[in-house]
């Protein structure tokens, strides 16, 4: 990745803007959406800045930038067309370590801004690395689409019972499993279409009913030739929701970009042709977890004694072309 993804804790924000015109504008509304402790600098502003100004009581220094601008802001935001304020805004930024950003000069910038998809607390960034804005909108006007309006309920609603939920589901793989099933079901449908009264109620009902412990399956992915692209839906749910994944150096790395972000990953040194990790991963899965092993290839796995006496559940999937 050319660019680390990061949200910035919109309390901690202090940003100055250097420029009142119609970018400064657009950045300023943008900021709006997190944070009010936003300081403008530009000799001039348009009546768009203005008025911002005037209704969130914004701070307006009416000069031109100067090097003390930079003292106790954590965000930089240069929207002028003069290029030698801009270059000189970012060097005093970046030799303090400040995120800084030039509009339209990606060359000036330590960040940039994605386009994204506001679904409050759900945030959707979308980013090309500044190699393809109109692709980046494409996909934009997507998500937008498909998204729907309330999907911020839903993050809310998970908010205000995670600790309940916590407290009654033990176990990280249950609780997934739990939200899953709820926000999937009846549940989130309700949310949806603002029923959340009733969806309440039904939670409440789930949370006292006995979550049984999670059982551990291995699930063998014959990765075929290995393209990411012809990963059946069944194989990426699975991945989605692996604990532990298994792989060797025959396995195309793409494919672990797929996998679950925080499960366990187990590189093999011997390719799976000569040798099959059964044990360690049928240890894995006795404790419950599910365990992925990924394979080159095609190759049918050889009858093993030790799998077969497992009483952990076993799938097989040929994913790939």
């Amino acid at each position: 990745m050319d660019y680390f993804p990061v949200f910035l804790d919109s309390k901690r924000i202090r940003a100055i803007i250097i420029g009142g015109g119609d970018v400064a504008a657009r950045k300023i509304e943008l900021l709006l959406k997190s944070t009010t402790s936003i300081t403008i600098i530009s000799p001039k502003i348009n009546a768009t800045v203005e008025r911002l100004i005037n209704l969130h009581q914004l701070t307006w220094h009416q000069r031109v930038f100067a090097a003390e601008d930079i003292g106790e802001v954590n965000l930089v935001i240069s929207a002028t067309d003069d290029s030698a304020v801009n270059e000189k805004v970012s060097n005093l930024a970046q030799q303090k370590n400040i995120l800084v950003n030039v509009v339209d000069q990606p060359e000036l910038c330590s960040y940039i801004t994605p386009a994204i998809v506001d679904r409050s607390p759900m945030l959707v960034a979308i980013s090309s690395s500044g190699s393809s804005p109109v692709l980046v909108r494409m996909l934009r006007e997507k998500i937008d689409k498909i998204l729907p309006a309330q999907y911020g309920k839903l993050a809310e609603f998970c908010f205000k019972f995670r600790d309940h939920v916590k407290a009654r589901v033990k176990g990280v793989r249950n609780r997934r499993l739990f939200w899953e099933q709820m926000l999937r079901g009846n549940i989130g449908q309700d949310i949806l279409v603002g029923k959340t009264a009733s969806a309440e109620q039904q939670l409440i009902v789930s949370l006292k009913q006995e979550v049984p412990p999670p059982s551990g399956d291995i699930v063998f992915i014959h990765t075929l030739d290995g393209n990411p692209e012809c990963l059946t839906l069944a194989a990426h749910r699975e991945l989605q929701f692996a604990d532990a994944v298994f792989y060797d150096q025959d396995v195309n790395p793409e494919l672990l970009e797929y996998v679950r972000r925080d499960a366990e990953k187990y590189p093999q040194d011997i390719s799976s042709t000569i040798m099959v990790n059964y044990q360690h991963a049928i240890e894995l899965a006795e404790q419950g977890l599910k365990i992925i092993y990924l394979l080159n290839g095609a190759t049918a796995l050889p009858q093993n004694q030790a799998l077969d006496a497992s009483s952990v559940g076993k799938k097989t999937f040929f994913s790939g072309t």
